[in-house]
């Protein structure tokens, strides 16, 4: 039970014109008319509108002190995060030698009349290296590699697989180098001969060895029907591109095989190959590259003043808030003479910093730990405030010094930082095509996925709910709820925590902590597998803090949870007026939304843990709809969300604890009105 907060001054405004007319009778008994419209009540009325306004902000005090107390115990405001995007570098040409794109490139959106422009930094430096496909081959029986490199642009051509194409047949190029992280294209010149298959749908797999196993490479574009046509495929390789040895042959290769077919593909038009393809000639060239970018800017580093030489001191970054997900920020304290000049130039963004009479201080979460010679710094990333080690006097009279202090005159600076982040991050796909900077031979930039993990900055009233949370567990993680709050402060990107303790089996005790990232999904609901793959940088953060906060002996393990497929079959009828085409799409939008992990469920903040789907439920929503007239039927099946396969049709299906739904192609049969 909370305690009550004590109202200072509870008179209202009428109260307050009523005190000031009784008052009227002793010091002015003259005044005689107290009608509204007087001009003396009216000037009654304007002070007690006035004194009515200070009473409110009297009464507002104790909201100020409980912040005051929550800062006091350490609950500052968590700064926004940023959101990251898989960047796309497009070279204008293929070229003899290799393309570097620096770390600290800047992208952004097109700058508009009602929206600035939206800025992301490249987090790592990325080298397009100029690989060339030397090996063209195909293998139809295990371990039996059909070298078919003589034979490009003679007759015919080949055929990459069988005769009679089975599951597991792959066509593979070789390159002569690795080429991690690179968009290449392939330049097909084929002969009509794969017939059977629908070819806006083939049954092809592209992959890439990454040194373990075969990689699935993102599809680009693919403008050659099913191997039928001539035309391109573009395809973007992983990182780990490896070396392998196929059949007695080493190279750095990419394979495109033939899938097997499940009854789910072929009632989606998927058709399996009736003939082999030929192919007369194939090229494959790298054409670009893709690197990881953080939206924000990156500030140069400056100098932030001089040091007193006293505890406590503090400094203001000239940038706030600060990004503190991608890289740490670090300051530097010169240690040789503060008078010369060399040592008050800020360094370049884009420079190595030189550290040359220069010490870099550690940035620390609070000086609990810090000695008196250690050099540690605080940071509030939403002020920007950096503060120095303070002195405590203790209960015995003397005093201790927590972090060492700065010498006398040595000059502070800050070394190159970001700064943003907030949900204007979360760009749509296709949206960061600006490049701030010319790089030779790059023509163009593009993100080929939305943006995500962009949240906006804590509020003060988010804070104070935060804040009992926080003095309940002490920073220490003893209860699931425990759990639950400390992973949301490690990665505030995250939209939703569970945390399940297992109660009985060898794992007995073992602590499982939940993660749902915020996956953008669009306006129907509909939502990829592979948004809800948390990134394992989101992964290692959360880990780290927890690990650093558990009772010793604790098991904890950090993971998504497991994800079921969930299909509704629905037989409906339109609402009069409607018609069937927008009533389809009103039903699947609320099945999709409701089926939804994130913002599904009867509350609409995502299906709740372990809770059952029913049928009942789905009737409820279907009927919920204005567009539909009536449901007649509808049908449950369980899918797995990885290979499509569908189960016999359910009235209910159970989910464990550790489950989620997700929906997977819902079907909405529509009726003929009467």
């Amino acid at each position: 039970m909370s305690l009550p907060a004590p109202n200072l001054d509870d008179r209202t405004f009428q109260q307050l014109v009523d005190d000031a007319k009784r008052f009227i009778r002793d010091r002015c008994p003259d005044w005689t008319n107290h009608n509204v419209s007087d001009p003396g009540v009216t000037l009654i009325e304007t002070f007690a509108w006035m004194t009515d306004l200070l009473l409110y902000r009297l009464n507002r005090v104790p909201d100020r002190n409980y912040v005051k107390f929550l800062e006091l115990l350490g609950v500052g405001l968590f700064p926004p995060v940023a959101a990251r995007a898989e960047v796309s570098f497009r070279l204008a040409a293929q070229q003899e030698s290799s393309v570097g794109i620096a770390r600290g490139t800047v992208v952004s959106t097109r700058r508009t009349a009602a929206e600035p422009a939206v800025d992301f930094t490249t987090v790592d430096d990325l080298a397009i290296v100029p690989a060339r496909s030397v090996v063209v081959a195909s293998m139809v029986e295990p371990d039996s590699l059909r070298d078919h490199t003589s034979m490009l642009g003679r007759g015919n051509g080949f055929a990459c697989f069988d005769p009679r194409p089975k599951p597991g047949d792959a066509l593979y190029l070789g390159f002569d180098r690795t080429a991690p992280a690179t968009i290449v294209l392939l330049r097909f010149t084929c002969e009509v001969a794969g017939h059977g298959i629908d070819p806006r749908r083939p049954p092809l797999a592209w992959e890439a060895w990454d040194g373990d196993a075969w990689c699935p490479c993102d599809v680009e574009q693919d403008t050659t029907n099913g191997l039928n046509t001539t035309g391109v495929v573009e395809l973007h390789l992983p990182r780990t591109h490896s070396v392998r040895s196929v059949g007695g042959r080493s190279s750095a290769w990419v394979r495109c095989r033939v899938v097997e077919l499940s009854d789910d593909d072929l009632r989606r038009g998927v058709k399996p190959y009736r003939e082999s393809p030929r192919i007369v000639s194939v090229t494959g060239a790298t054409v670009g590259g893709d690197v990881d970018a953080v939206q924000g800017a990156l500030v140069a580093g400056q100098v932030l003043g001089r040091s007193e030489g006293v505890a406590g001191q503090s400094f203001r970054l000239p940038h706030a808030p600060v990004l503190t997900t991608s890289e740490p920020v670090v300051i530097e304290v010169s240690a040789g003479d503060p008078r010369r000049d060399d040592t008050t130039s800020p360094t370049s963004p884009t420079s190595p910093t030189s550290t040359t009479g220069w010490q870099a201080w550690q940035w620390v979460a609070s000086f609990a730990d810090s000695g008196p010679t250690d050099q540690h710094f605080t940071l509030d990333a939403t002020s920007g405030e950096v503060r120095f080690g303070p002195m405590v006097r203790l209960a015995d009279a003397t005093v201790r010094q927590y972090g060492a202090v700065p010498p006398k005159d040595a000059v502070i600076r800050v070394r190159p930082f970001r700064t943003g982040g907030g949900r204007p991050g979360n760009v749509t796909a296709r949206a960061l095509v600006m490049l701030r900077s010319s790089i030779p031979y790059v023509s163009a930039v593009y993100n080929r996925r939305p943006a995500t993990g962009g949240v906006d900055g804590e509020s003060v009233d988010d804070a104070r709910t935060r804040g009992p949370l926080v003095l309940r567990s002490r920073d220490r993680a003893v209860t699931a709820a425990d759990f639950e709050v400390l992973a949301r402060e490690a990665a505030p990107e995250i939209a939703r925590v569970r945390c399940v303790v297992e109660t009985s089996g060898r794992d007995g005790g073992a602590v499982r902590v939940l993660l749902v990232p915020r996956a953008p999904s669009d306006a129907d609901g509909r939502l990829v597998l592979t948004q809800l793959v948390v990134p394992e940088r989101t992964g290692a953060a959360i880990r780290s803090y927890l690990d650093d906060r558990r009772v010793v002996g604790a098991r904890v393990s950090v993971e998504p949870p497991t994800y079921v497929g969930t299909s509704v079959v629905a037989r409906v009828a339109p609402a009069h007026l409607v018609t069937p085409d927008a009533a389809e799409r009103a039903a699947l939008r609320a099945l999709y939304r409701y089926l939804h992990p994130i913002i599904g469920g009867p509350a609409g903040t995502g299906w709740p843990f372990g809770r059952s789907v029913h049928v009942g439920d789905i009737f409820g929503v279907l009927r919920a709809v204005p567009e539909l007239g009536f449901v007649d039927e509808v049908v449950l099946f369980q899918r797995n969300p990885l290979t499509g396969a569908r189960l016999d049709p359910v009235e209910r299906i159970d989910l464990p604890p550790t489950s989620l739904v997700f929906s997977f192609d819902h079907q909405v049969d529509m009726m003929m009105r009467d």
